[in-house]
C-alpha cells in the first residue's frame, strides 16, 4: 500500500476526529508474523455503513489515512446537511450524520480514549449531554479577511478571470492558513450576525479597503469578530484592522448602526502583530460600553472583546452543572479553580463554598474576573495571578493561602502542565473535578493524577459543539 492508491472499503466503525474506520486483512508474510493481521485505515468523513472507493493519503506501519473519492452506498445514518458550504468549509464536519448519532459516537470515543490512551478499567461513563439546541447556538463567530479568496471547482475549471478573488470575509479553508471560503451565511450564530458579515463585507469592499495579507503583512481589514447575548439581547461587533483610520471607524459605525440598531457596542481592535490572531495591541471603544453580559444559571458575567467565555452559553451551565454535582459541596470546603479565567466556575459554585481562590496566568482575565465578582456581589473568591505552566506553589505559599479541600480544573486543549499536575498532588485535596475540552489530553493527565493517588470515579461527556468532533468532559477523583 502507497500514497495515492485507490482501495474499496466497508465502513464498520467511527474514529474520533470525525474519521470511519476499515479493517483490511494484509496478505500472509511468513517472514512477518504481524502481516497478516487487520490493518486499520481512517478514511475522513465517512460514517459506519457506508461503502467507498478511498484514496490513501498517508501510510503508518500500524494504520493509514485516506479521503473518499467516491460514495458507492451511503450508510443509513446519513442526512441531508443544511449548510450549502459543507464539506468545503472544516467547521461543522459531521452536519450529515443524524445527531442522536453524533452524540452516540461521541460517547464511544470519550470511554475509548479512557479505557485505550488511559488504561482505566473500573470507573462510570454517565450518560452524554446532548445539546437543547443544535444549529444558531454559539454566542461567539470569528472571520477572517483574506486577499485569496477560496475559488470553486466550476470558478477553476471555467478559465475564466474572477473578478472578487483577491477578497475574502469567511472561514479559514481546514489546513490552509492564506485562504479563506467567502461566506454568506453560517449555522452557527444567528441570522442578524449573518446580516452583520454581509454588511461589513459589502461596505469594506465598495470603499475598497484591501485585507490583510498573511504572506506580504499588508493591508488594513484582519478579523471580524461577533459576540451574542441572546439571554440579555446584546450583541457586540469587534472589526480586527492593522492601523487607526478614524473616517473608516466613524463610517462604519455609523451606517453598522443605521442597518442593525440592535447592537449594543462597536470596537476596533488594533492588532500590529505579524501572527495570524484576531485580537489586537490595544482596542477603541467607538460605541456603547466596550462588552456585552450573558447569563450562565442566576449570575450575570461581563465579556470584553478579547476575554474568554464559553461559546454555548446554554450547555456552560449543564456542563458547570455536572462539575458541582460531582464536586457534592458540604458548604464548608475551601475550593482551588485552576484556569479560572473570567471567573464563570468560581462563581456559579460560590453559593456551595466557604472560599474559592481562582489562579489564572492571562492577566485581562483577572480583571474580567474581578468586575465580574463585583457585578455578582460574589464575597468568596479571590482571583490570583498565576503561571500555571510552572509550579504555582510558590504564589500559594508567599499568599499563605489555605490549603484545598477541593480543586476543579479546566485547561485549554493542550492540558495541563506535568509541573502544574505534581503540585495538584502535593497539595492532596480530597477531590479532584478535571473539565476538558480534549479528552485525549484528559486521560493523559489523570493517568498522572491517578500515579499520585487519585482514583478515576467517574465521566460525564457534555456535547457543547453539535456537528463537530469536539467533546467536553467531566471527570470526578478521588484521593485513595
Amino acid at each position: 500500500m502507497k500514497k495515492g492508491d485507490l482501495l474499496e472499503l466497508d465502513i464498520t466503525g467511527y474514529a474520533f476526529e470525525g474519521k470511519g474506520i476499515a479493517k483490511i486483512i494484509r496478505e500472509a508474510n511468513p517472514a512477518d508474523e504481524a502481516a497478516s493481521k487487520k490493518f486499520v485505515i481512517f478514511v475522513d468523513s465517512s460514517y459506519p455503513g457506508d461503502k467507498v472507493i478511498a484514496q490513501i493519503r498517508k501510510v503508518r506501519s500500524a494504520y493509514a489515512e485516506a479521503v473518499i473519492k467516491e460514495l458507492l452506498a451511503k450508510s443509513p445514518l446519513r442526512i441531508k446537511a443544511q449548510c450549502k458550504y459543507f464539506g468545503v468549509c472544516g467547521g461543522c464536519k459531521a452536519q450529515d450524520l443524524d445527531y442522536a448519532q453524533q452524540v452516540h459516537f461521541k460517547e464511544e470515543q470519550v470511554k475509548d480514549i479512557f479505557e485505550r490512551i488511559g488504561g482505566f478499567k473500573n470507573f462510570e461513563i454517565e450518560p452524554i449531554v446532548p445539546a437543547a439546541k443544535t444549529f444558531f447556538y454559539r454566542n461567539k463567530m470569528e472571520y477572517s479577511f483574506a486577499d485569496k479568496r477560496w475559488l470553486s471547482e466550476s470558478e477553476i475549471s471555467s478559465m475564466q478571470e474572477v473578478a472578487d478573488k483577491n477578497f475574502a470575509l469567511g472561514l479559514h479553508i481546514p489546513g490552509m492558513f492564506d485562504k479563506v471560503l467567502d461566506i454568506d451565511g453560517c449555522h452557527l450564530q444567528s441570522e442578524t450576525s449573518n446580516g452583520i458579515l454581509n454588511f461589513t463585507r459589502d461596505f469594506f469592499k465598495n470603499e475598497q479597503i484591501s485585507p490583510y495579507s498573511a504572506q506580504k503583512h499588508t493591508g488594513f481589514l484582519r478579523n471580524l469578530v461577533i459576540k451574542q447575548s441572546f439571554l440579555k439581547n446584546e450583541i457586540m461587533v469587534n472589526l480586527v484592522v492593522s492601523e487607526e483610520n478614524e473616517r473608516l471607524f466613524t463610517q462604519y459605525k455609523s451606517e453598522l448602526l443605521s442597518r442593525f440598531p440592535e447592537i449594543t457596542t462597536i470596537i476596533f481592535n488594533i492588532n500590529k502583530k505579524l501572527s495570524q490572531v484576531a485580537y489586537g495591541d490595544y482596542e477603541i471603544v467607538s460605541y456603547g460600553a466596550g462588552f456585552i453580559y450573558d447569563l450562565i444559571g442566576d449570575w450575570k458575567f461581563r465579556i470584553s472583546a478579547n476575554s474568554f467565555f464559553q461559546t454555548n452559553t446554554s450547555q456552560a451551565e449543564r456542563l458547570y452543572s455536572t462539575a458541582l454535582e460531582y464536586a457534592d459541596f458540604k458548604g464548608n470546603e475551601t475550593v482551588y479553580d485552576l484556569y479560572s479565567g473570567a471567573g464563570t466556575i468560581p462563581i456559579f459554585i460560590s453559593k456551595n463554598v466557604k472560599q474559592i481562590f481562582g489562579f489564572e496566568s492571562v492577566e485581562p482575565a483577572i480583571e474580567d474576573a474581578k468586575a465580574n465578582i463585583e457585578l455578582n456581589k460574589v464575597l468568596n473568591f479571590e482571583p490570583i495571578l498565576a503561571d500555571l505552566n510552572r509550579s504555582f506553589l510558590p504564589v500559594i505559599r508567599e499568599r499563605k493561602i489555605p490549603q484545598p479541600d477541593v480543586i476543579i480544573a479546566d485547561p485549554p486543549r493542550s492540558g495541563m502542565n506535568p509541573k502544574t499536575i505534581r503540585d495538584i498532588v502535593d497539595l492532596h485535596p480530597t477531590k479532584v473535578v478535571y473539565i476538558s475540552c480534549n479528552p485525549a489530553t484528559q486521560a493523559r493527565d489523570i493517568k498522572l493524577l491517578n500515579e499520585g493517588g487519585y482514583e478515576l470515579i467517574k465521566i460525564r461527556p457534555v456535547d457543547m459543539f453539535p456537528h463537530t468532533y469536539h467533546i467536553e468532559n467531566v471527570a470526578l477523583l478521588i484521593k485513595r
